[in-house]
């Protein structure tokens, strides 16, 4: 599935976030919660997961610097968790205070997985991203990937 949709909700007092219910089925199985590249916390399945880190990580020798410092980021601020009987899942501290997270939240659909940003980082971004957008678009096309 891919996930889609931009959706707002609120950060409990015991770091528990609603799912929205649209991606529950999906993330049945169990997800894996991680540090975004950006001030947000990535919410992927266990498979998609563990193919992102085959395709990007595992090819790369442990040998090399980079390597090692993405896999310790990669998978060191990574936490593995399900869904309960209400669909919330529970935010860790390391990633709360990654995202800057507080009580209002957006969660957003990136495709292969979902992105939890504050209400308020996201609205910055959302305005940033809309101002780039047609020069990102134009230079992917014009690097062949359109």
């Amino acid at each position: 599935m891919a996930f889609r949709g931009i959706y707002e909700h609120s950060l409990d007092a015991k770091d528990r976030l609603t799912v929205p219910s649209r991606f529950r089925a999906s993330l049945a199985d169990g997800v894996v919660l991680s540090k975004g590249f950006d001030p947000c916390v990535w919410v992927h399945t266990t498979e998609s997961y563990e193919q992102l880190s085959e395709r990007f990580l595992e090819p790369h020798s442990p040998f090399g610097r980079d390597a090692r410092l993405l896999r310790r980021r990669f998978h060191g601020g990574s936490f593995d968790d399900s869904l309960d009987s209400a669909g919330r899942i529970r935010l860790p501290k390391p990633l709360i205070e990654h995202a800057g997270l507080s009580g209002n939240c957006v969660v957003v659909g990136a495709g292969e997985y979902l992105e939890i940003w504050d209400a308020e980082a996201w609205a910055k971004q959302e305005e940033e991203l809309d101002a780039a957008a047609p020069e990102i678009a134009e230079g992917l096309a014009a690097a062949g990937a359109a």
